[in-house]
């Protein structure tokens, strides 16, 4: 049980990291390290919709698999 929750943490910690760092639109390898091209919020459409919804729902189940994983291990 321990190790299916530990790949299962890390395969969610990998794809919320690769999601996070594809939401950076158009800013190129400046949106990595946090600086910004242009301060205009615009509205979320397409695949940036589905990205955004995909992060939440990856984040949500990291958190849940991290406590998870300490009540187990506990």
């Amino acid at each position: 049980m321990v190790q299916f929750l530990d790949i299962a943490l890390i395969i969610t910690s990998v794809g919320l990291v690769l999601s996070v760092i594809l939401q950076s639109k158009g800013a190129g390898l400046g949106g990595l390290t946090g600086s910004d091209v242009s301060s205009v919020f615009t509205a979320r459409r397409g695949i940036e919709r589905v990205l955004f919804w995909v992060t939440i729902v990856l984040s949500i189940l990291f958190f849940a698999l991290a406590l998870t994983t300490i009540l187990v291990v506990r």
